[in-house]
């Protein structure tokens, strides 16, 4: 297992890891309109900024791209893994990563937390700060939390 900051190059396997993980996770907690949202909200050009910019790693297990995560600051975002590789410790890994990460900066370390993530978030410690709900363009709502948890 080897986590890396993404490149250029990357673009297409965290856009893969996003958009799989989103359609095959999320539909079972949200309704189709806040799906949709999701995967418009990580777009190419929003990718590709944050790689730019140096904030997207990425998790390779026998050199194939299984997972990625954004780290902006004191916020870890996009924390995706595919769903074939998920139960087996890699999403706890990117998590631990990102939270050494961001403790290096920061003492509070936030994420926002969809609905599949939240209780893997309280286990760690996170706390609930505040409650987002987003009206989609088809009527649908998002709903998510923002969570905060002391740097390690």
């Amino acid at each position: 297992m080897n986590i890396r900051q993404a490149i250029k190059t990357d673009l297409n396997a965290v856009k893969n890891i996003t958009c799989e993980t989103i359609q095959t996770i999320y539909p079972h907690y949200y309704p189709e309109g806040a799906v949709d949202f999701f995967i418009r909200h990580h777009s190419d050009e929003n990718i590709d900024a944050d790689i730019e910019a140096g904030k997207v790693f990425i998790m390779e297990i026998d050199k194939a791209i299984i997972g990625t995560v954004t780290i902006k600051d004191n916020e870890i975002c996009r924390l995706f893994v595919l769903p074939q590789y998920q139960k087996n410790g890699y999403g706890r890994a990117l998590l631990d990563f990102s939270e050494k990460q961001v403790s290096k900066s920061s003492k509070r370390i936030r994420l926002d937390a969809s609905l599949p993530a939240k209780e893997i978030y309280i286990k760690r410690g996170y706390k609930e700060i505040e409650f987002h709900s987003i009206l989609t363009p088809n009527g649908h709502y998002l709903c998510y939390d923002i969570m905060e948890k002391n740097s390690i």
